[in-house]
């Protein structure tokens, strides 16, 4: 991405993600969130409503399927792998999808995390929360941001939505002073070229927080793919490219 396509790109995030304020409730004033206003938890369908596959177009969840994803998280390069498992875990009585993600920087474990995922009959997809941890001197340690909803007064957010159009916003989860993320639909007719392969009619979306004031990140998904990349456009640097997709 050249210079001036990455500051319009970022010109466009920070006005998207602070002009969803009009509809959205603040956590904090606009100078403490640094404009990003995540809207309400939506309202969570009955578990009848779900079902038991994850299919949506740009954010297909077929178990035996491994992502892997290189990058870098400053001047550290760092690989990311992504394997949607078998598994299944039942919240408020949804049975969700686990998907198992590991994160390396230097060659070294850095983060591992258990995500769970469902999808309603409408086709939206859901993020039930997380078991996250850090390796820190040799152990893994549970990270403040893990969360499941129904616990602790944690709710479920979308993670995709079925029909996602610009200038959509979604609350991505709910948990208060941990795990407050809030993604904005900023295109969806995108041309993106990773390792694995150049994409059209991409997906992309903005994202941020504001438990980190400040940080804005960027994100493509391609249709029948998933995320093919990811990147820091303001308070950071780190990114993450699409490198390869097997098949269990």
């Amino acid at each position: 991405m050249s210079n001036r396509s990455a500051a319009l790109v970022l010109a466009t995030a920070v006005a998207l993600i602070a002009t969803g304020a009009g509809r959205a409730v603040a956590e904090g004033s606009s100078a403490h969130s640094g404009g990003c206003n995540p809207p309400p938890p939506p309202v969570v369908p009955s578990a009848s409503d779900f079902v038991d596959h994850v299919d949506n177009r740009y954010f297909p969840l077929t178990p035996g399927t491994i992502y892997l994803y290189q990058g870098h998280e400053g001047s550290t390069p760092s690989q990311d792998r992504v394997a949607v498992t078998n598994e299944t875990k039942t919240i408020l009585g949804v049975r969700t999808t686990v998907v198992q993600d590991d994160v390396e920087l230097g060659g070294q474990p850095s983060e591992k995390t258990s995500d769970w995922y469902a999808q309603d009959r409408q086709g939206n997809v859901w993020y039930f929360g997380e078991d996250a941890f850090a390796y820190v001197d040799g152990h893994w340690i549970r990270s403040d941001d893990s969360w499941e909803s129904g616990v602790d007064g944690a709710q479920p957010g979308i993670i995709m939505e079925t029909h996602p159009k610009v200038g959509d916003v979604y609350a991505q989860e709910f948990y208060p002073g941990h795990a407050r993320d809030v993604a904005k639909v900023l295109r969806t007719n995108d041309t993106v070229t990773v390792p694995y392969g150049t994409f059209h009619h991409v997906l992309t979306t903005v994202e941020c927080t504001p438990l980190e004031p400040g940080v804005i990140d960027l994100k493509h998904n391609a249709k029948r793919v998933g995320d093919i990349s990811e990147m820091t456009v303001k308070g950071g640097s780190e990114a993450l490219e699409l490198v390869s997709v097997t098949h269990g």
